[in-house]
């Protein structure tokens, strides 16, 4: 039923248990993984001139440790990519990319009112990825809930 799932990760706490569900659906499935993370443009934009390349090169850091800590955590091969631009967009683009069956990422509700439940980029993902979203929430306390 899965052949390729991506895990799209930018190594926050709230993408944790989403990185657990999506290894081990993985694992059940005996799927491709693909971790995915992207460097947020509009980001490194807003940023003055002259501290554009040294943002960019700590969101490089911050998302190449992302992805290192998706691949410690299974001993399975793992394809791995960075990309920067708008993060909804090109995690869309990647799942088209690599015909994936799901795409996991976690929700972190930080964005406004409207998007209590997901987060501006899980919201945008849900809405405009090709593939299903397993969207995995990260609880303040005690367990956790998954939705898709």
């Amino acid at each position: 039923m899965f052949d390729t799932v991506v895990v799209a990760t930018d190594g926050s706490d709230s993408v944790n248990r989403a990185v657990d569900v999506a290894l081990d659906l993985a694992e059940k499935f005996d799927a491709e993984i693909h971790v995915l993370s992207v460097i947020d443009a509009s980001e490194v934009d807003a940023s003055p001139e002259q501290l554009r390349e040294e943002l960019r090169t700590a969101l490089e850091t911050t998302a190449d440790a992302a992805i290192a800590s998706v691949k410690d955590r299974t001993d399975d091969d793992v394809t791995t990519a960075v990309r920067e631009g708008r993060p909804a967009a090109e995690i869309c683009e990647y799942v088209r990319e690599v015909d994936a069956d799901v795409i996991a990422t976690g929700t972190r509700g930080r964005h406004g009112e409207n998007r209590l439940l997901l987060g501006s980029v899980a919201e945008r993902v849900v809405r405009r990825s090709p593939a299903p979203v397993l969207t995995v929430r990260q609880l303040e306390t005690g367990g956790a809930e998954a939705g898709a």
